[in-house]
């Protein structure tokens, strides 16, 4: 699964292995990732950019979440993190569940932070926390 940012010349992809890759179009010579990013404990099934934020994307994958990314986001190193967190990445800053069989998802192009995903178990509309 892939998508690509038009507005920022990133594509993202997923893989079976559940890690989602950020590559760099500019220099796509290289077979190295600009960012990688592991959350998903199973294949990605979908990958979709925000149509208006670019450093904003969302997931998908067969163990029944949508993740919610910010690449614009680092951890503050004097920052104390909580022991529960500590494991996760900064940039994951939602995650929906409920559904099962994930499929695929789409941000709403006309109410802002609302996504769309379908799933074996039926659709759902829900709105994010941050766009």
């Amino acid at each position: 699964m892939f998508q690509y940012n038009l507005t920022d010349h990133h594509l993202g992809t997923g893989g079976d292995d559940g890690f989602l890759h950020i590559w760099d179009l500019r220099q796509f010579t290289t077979s190295t990732p600009v960012g990688t990013f592991k959350h998903h404990t199973a294949p990605v099934t979908s990958v979709e950019w925000h149509w208006t934020e670019p450093s904003v994307l969302a997931s998908t994958g067969e163990d029944h979440q949508v993740a919610l990314w910010d690449l614009a986001v680092e951890r503050d190193e004097e920052e104390e993190v909580d022991e529960e967190l500590k494991n996760l990445p900064p940039q994951l800053l939602f995650i929906h569940q409920g559904q099962t069989d994930i499929k695929e998802l789409h941000w709403h192009k006309q109410l802002p932070g609302v996504i769309i995903s379908t799933a074996h178990s039926g659709f759902n509309i829900f709105k994010t926390i941050s766009v």
